[in-house]
């Protein structure tokens, strides 16, 4: 059941990834980035990662994808304001992709089919332990950290804060 679920997911993350890279329409092309991401969400949850499954569908399924749209819709792209390409970038980006394609071929061949991997610890990826962790022996770099964004927030509202003349 498992095996083929994840066969299932990871065929349609390579579809869509594909149709974000074929996709004539940009806002298209982003909208198949969000069901990819689903896909990988999905994945995460085959892991047994249920904090990087919610991570990433909170994260960049909702916030950063939005962004996307976002700047999409503000750049309002059209034929007119495409520039044309010049041949050298043309040759360039072929080049690219054919590192691409014999870096691929090379890695298919060095991996061999094998058993799926099984997990020692089955609660590997649960939120649980992941808190477990945070507030035990990481509690001080935790909050250190916290501390630095509170006063990298504090620095970026007070450099934006305009002065009365």
């Amino acid at each position: 059941m498992g095996t083929s679920v994840f066969y299932i997911v990871a065929a349609l993350s390579v579809f869509f990834s594909l149709m974000v890279i074929f996709s004539k329409n940009p806002v298209h092309s982003v909208l198949y980035l969000i069901v990819t991401f689903f896909t990988f969400t999905v994945h995460y949850i085959l892991l047994n990662a249920q904090f990087l499954a919610v991570v990433n569908f909170i994260v960049y399924m909702g916030a950063i994808m939005v962004l996307f749209l976002f700047v999409l819709m503000l750049l309002n792209l059209n034929k007119d304001n495409e520039p044309l390409k010049s041949p050298l970038v043309k040759i360039l980006g072929i080049i690219a992709g054919c590192c691409l394609i014999v870096t691929l071929i090379g890695s298919l061949k060095a991996t061999a089919l094998s058993n799926p991997l099984l997990l020692q610890n089955p609660n590997l990826g649960l939120i649980k332990n992941l808190g477990k962790e945070l507030f035990g022996p990481f509690m001080l770099p935790f909050e250190l950290s916290s501390i630095l964004l509170l006063t990298a927030m504090v620095g970026a509202v007070l450099l934006t804060k305009k002065e009365k003349v």
